[in-house]
């Protein structure tokens, strides 16, 4: 089986390259290479950093959303994305101003809101993962690693597939279709992660 990551410079690659190999992919491809992403058997879209720069970076690579989309949308590829990669998701970003996303699963990302003085903004480390009854066995309950100051909300609830606490509820993970969302790094949150990666891989939605 093979896994494209994809490179567009906003991600901590070799992290998530290694959790992946970790957790049981035979092959990892990092890769700005529209040709790899449309033969890859999933495809992997890390984020770190502004959600306008990030998605800059994402459409400055010739072809690739258009890969990404005849992959995953019209193939039916398991997609995974971490962190902005999850935010890069929604229709809209309002980080720096209002920035375009993929619109994969409609909503727009947002600033966290700092609604009690002691809940600090970004929100960082580790923290509940409240899987939704419809999340398909993709998610479990558990705890992993955050670090974030936008969140994304999406129009559809059904989309939410699982939440998390920080002075209120946050989406944790979003999904539709073949396609995972989640805001937390599974490269960073020890067993918890690598074996949601290992599912991720083995996962045929």
């Amino acid at each position: 089986m093979s896994v494209a990551l994809i490179d567009y410079g906003a991600g901590n690659l070799q992290s998530v390259r290694h959790a992946l190999l970790t957790a049981g992919a035979a092959s990892v491809t990092v890769t700005a290479d529209p040709g790899v992403v449309r033969a890859a058997d999933r495809i992997v879209l890390p984020g770190v950093g502004a959600f306008a720069a990030c998605m800059g970076a994402l459409a400055a690579i010739p072809g690739m959303i258009a890969a990404m989309d005849e992959r995953v949308r019209v193939g039916g590829a398991p997609f995974l994305g971490i962190c902005v990669g999850m935010q890069l998701l929604a229709t809209r970003g309002l980080e720096h101003g209002e920035t375009a996303g993929l619109d994969w699963i409609e909503g727009e990302v947002r600033p966290v809101e700092r609604t009690d003085p002691a809940i600090k903004v970004p929100h960082m480390g580790w923290n509940d993962v409240e899987v939704r009854p419809h999340a398909g066995g993709i998610l479990v309950p558990g705890e992993a690693y955050f670090l974030h100051s936008y969140h994304f909300v999406p129009n559809d609830g059904h989309a939410v597939a699982a939440m998390t606490d920080h002075g209120g509820g946050l989406v944790a993970a979003v999904a539709r279709d073949t396609v995972l969302g989640v805001q937390f790094h599974p490269e960073k949150s020890q067993s918890y992660g690598l074996e949601l990666l290992a599912r991720f891989l083995d996962w045929k939605p």
